[in-house]
C-alpha cells in the first residue's frame, strides 16, 4: 500500500512555562498585548505534521512516503526518518532556505503559544505528486496536511484531476484561511481530520453545517482530547472510542498527528474505524508522555499489553495479526 504524507516539515523549539498564560492576560486589554514569559525549559526536536504522521506510521511498521520541501540542513533529520521506517524520496530539497521552524511555549495547565517560521516549506507548492505516485505505483491515499496554503491547495486539486484518494487535514492553517479557501481543501475528501475546535471553525468560516460536512467526505474523524474522538463514516452509527490510559502528561505537542498515523494504519490494515481510532489514540499517549513530538519507542509486545489494558484483548488480538514495530 502506498501511503503519501504530505505537509509541513520543521524543526520544534518546545519551551516550559512554570505559571499559566490566563494569569498574565488583563481584562479589556487584549487588543495590546505585549507579554514575555521566562521558561525553565528548552527542547529542540524534530516535528513538521508530515515526518510526525510518517514517523508514527513507521514505527508501526508501515513505509509511508513523506512530500514536502525542506533546506540543506534536512540531512540528519532525513537520515533519522529513513531508520524509522520513511521513504524519503519524495522531500524537495530548497537550494536557498532553511528547514521552516516551529516555536511553542507551553504552561502549566498544558495551554501553548505558538509561532511557525515557514521557511523552505513555501517551495512545497512546486511539487507535483505524479511522479512521486509513478514511481511507488499507486496512492491508496495521500494525505494533505497543514502545509504552505498553496501547497495544499495545488496537492488537494491534483487528487481530485487524477483521481487520488486522498485525506484532508488542514488543522493549524484554518486560522489563516478564508471560507472560500478551506472549501475546496475539503470537497470530496476520503478522510476529514480535525479536533473539536477546527471542527466549529470550519463550519463557520465556509456556513456549512455538520451535515453539509459529512454529506461530502466518506469519513469524518473528530479528536476530543481527554474526551476521546469520534469517526462519523457516511451512512453508519458514530463510533466513539476513549482515550487510551496514560502514564503520565509530558508534553501534548504532536498528539494530534501520532492520532492520525495510527488511525491511518488501522486503516490501511483494514481494520474497523474502532479499532484504528484505538490504535491512533495509543499512540498519541506514548507522545504525551514523552517531550517531542518523535521521541517514544514503541515495543510490539509492550504496545500489545497496552492496547489490551485500555481497550480489551480482543482489540489487542486483532492489532497483533498486522503490526510490527522495527528497531531502528
Amino acid at each position: 500500500m502506498a501511503i503519501l504524507i504530505t505537509g509541513s516539515i520543521a524543526t520544534d523549539h518546545l519551551m516550559t512555562f512554570p505559571g499559566n498564560f490566563v494569569d498574565s492576560l488583563v481584562e479589556g486589554k487584549l487588543d495590546k498585548v505585549s507579554l514575555s514569559f521566562l521558561v525553565d525549559e528548552l527542547e529542540i526536536r524534530r516535528g513538521g505534521v508530515a515526518p510526525n504522521i510518517a514517523f508514527g506510521m513507521g514505527c508501526l511498521g508501515l513505509s509511508p512516503i513523506l512530500v514536502g520541501a525542506v533546506g540543506p540542513d534536512f540531512a540528519d533529520y532525513e537520515s533519522w526518518l529513513n531508520r524509522h521506517g520513511v521513504d524519503t524520496s519524495g522531500v524537495h530539497i530548497s537550494e536557498s532556505a532553511h528547514t521552516a521552524r516551529f516555536v511553542c511555549t507551553t504552561d502549566a495547565e498544558q495551554n501553548q503559544i505558538a509561532t511557525f517560521y515557514a521557511g523552505a516549506m513555501s517551495e512545497a507548492r512546486n511539487i507535483e505528486l505524479k511522479p512521486i505516485v509513478d514511481k511507488a505505483g499507486s496512492a491508496d491515499i495521500v494525505l494533505i496536511g497543514a502545509n504552505d496554503p498553496l501547497a495544499m491547495q495545488r496537492h488537494t486539486d491534483e487528487c481530485r484531476f487524477r483521481g487520488y484518494p486522498f485525506a484532508a487535514d488542514p488543522s493549524q492553517q484554518l486560522a489563516r484561511m478564508s471560507g472560500d479557501e478551506v472549501k475546496p481543501l475539503i470537497e470530496g475528501a476520503q478522510y476529514l481530520f480535525t479536533n473539536e475546535y477546527e471542527s466549529a471553525l470550519i463550519e463557520q468560516k465556509t456556513g456549512w453545517n455538520s451535515q453539509d460536512i459529512s454529506a461530502m467526505v466518506e469519513v469524518r474523524v473528530i479528536t476530543m482530547g481527554a474526551k476521546g474522538a469520534r469517526i462519523d463514516r457516511r451512512g453508519e452509527q458514530s463510533v466513539e472510542v476513549p482515550i487510551a490510559e496514560e502514564l503520565r502528561k509530558a508534553d501534548p505537542t504532536g498528539v494530534g498527528d501520532a492520532f492520525r498515523a495510527g488511525f491511518l494504519a488501522g486503516q490501511a490494515w483494514g481494520l474497523t474505524d474502532e479499532r484504528s481510532a484505538q490504535i491512533g489514540s495509543l499512540l498519541a499517549t506514548y507522545v504525551i508522555e514523552t517531550v517531542g513530538t518523535q521521541e517514544y519507542e514503541l515495543a510490539q509486545q509492550h504496545f500489545l499489553q497496552r492496547m489490551a489494558q485500555s481497550y480489551g484483548d480482543t482489540a489487542a488480538s486483532d492489532v497483533e495479526a498486522h503490526i510490527s514495530c522495527p528497531r531502528p
